[in-house]
Formats: C-alpha cells, structure tokens, sequence
C-alpha cells in the first residue's frame, strides 16, 4: 500500500500544471490557448514573459527533483523504489498531467529535475550547454533534442569511467525517447525552416 502512494505521490508532483495555474492566477490567461498550446516553460515565456516563463521552468525542474527525492522522506524509508523510477513517473505526470486533461509539457525541464536530483553534476553540464547551444541554434526545440543526445552520451561515459550505474544509463535513454517523442512536431518545423527563434540570447 505504501508503495503505491509512493508512485500515486510522484505521478501526482508532475501533473502539477505550473504553466496553467501561472498563468490563470497572475495573467487570466490560459497559455494552452496561445502559441504552441503546450503547459511547458518555452511556451510560457513566448505567451506571458521572461519573468512568468522563468518560474514555470523552475517549477517545473523542481517537479522532477522533488518526485526523485521523494523515497527519501523518512515516511517511505521501509519502500524500495529506486528514485530514477519516482523521476521518470513525475515525467510520466508532466507530459500527461490529470490537472490539465492530461496534456501537458513536454519533458525537457521536469526531466532536467529528475538528473538534479539524483546526478547533479550532469544537470549543471546541462544547463551551461542549454545557454551555449541555445546561442547558436536560436531555437529551444532543437537545443533540447542535443541536449538529451548530450545527457545519453554522458550516462554511457560515466557508467564507465566513473561507476557502473545501468539504471542511469537506461533511464537517460527513455528520458531522451521522451523528449524526441514530444518533439516531433518540432522536428517537421524545422526541416521545414519554419520553427521559431528566440531573440533574447
């Protein structure tokens, strides 16, 4: 039974709609009717500013490392859940939120949360390659598919030179089917020319 309100307790953190409640709450805006429709942070910041679309994002990536973070409550100590599993349910509840119809973001940053809160290390590469590849692509969609290109990469190194952590290695490639998943309606923009850019890096 305990088990079970541990996963109910991590699909639930990430189906918390943080792009919808911002926006209803602190604009009277509902961002799936704007934009790309998506619940995440980039369509955030397009439809409601930098400073709404900044929140999101951390909200978002803290949705990840709560749920991660969770079997470590002194409640659940008796449970053996391995985290990564309770990170990659919060995905799970991100992309298809029982808060918002069951559709939401699209899993780059609650995944990002997910890496923070259990190899820290990978999410600060992460995060210093977002703004550099950013820079040169202009463009969110495709810096998020290299970065998950990047995340796979490192599992495989770090499992081994560092430790033989499969469950890393394993999980970073389903976060990673994820996120190509989610974007394909990006991919087709972008072959088409058509996918747009940011102008504030």
């Amino acid at each position: 039974m305990i088990i079970i309100l541990l996963l109910l307790l991590a699909y639930l953190i990430g189906s918390l709609p943080s792009g919808l409640w911002v926006g209803k709450l602190f604009y009277n805006i509902d961002i799936r009717e704007h934009g790309s429709g998506n619940l995440g942070g980039t369509n955030t910041f397009r439809t409601l500013g930098k400073k709404a679309g900044l929140v999101v994002t951390i909200l978002d990536i803290l949705k990840g490392t709560a749920a991660t973070l969770l079997g470590s409550l002194a409640i659940f100590e008796t449970v053996n859940v391995h985290p990564l599993i309770l990170g990659v349910i919060a995905v799970v509840g991100h992309m298809f939120p029982i808060f918002a119809g069951f559709k939401g973001g699209k899993a780059v940053a609650t995944s990002g949360g997910l890496l923070l809160g259990y190899n820290w290390p990978i999410f600060v590469i992460l995060v210093i390659g977002f703004f550099i590849i950013l820079k040169m692509t202009k463009m969110v969609s495709l810096t998020s598919m290299i970065l998950a290109i990047i995340a796979v990469v490192y599992s495989v190194i770090y499992y081994f030179t560092v430790d033989k952590d499969w469950p890393l290695v394993v999980i970073v490639l389903l976060l990673a089917t994820f996120i190509f998943y989610r974007h394909r309606t990006n991919i087709k923009r972008i072959k088409a020319g058509t996918e747009p850019k940011v102008s504030w890096i």
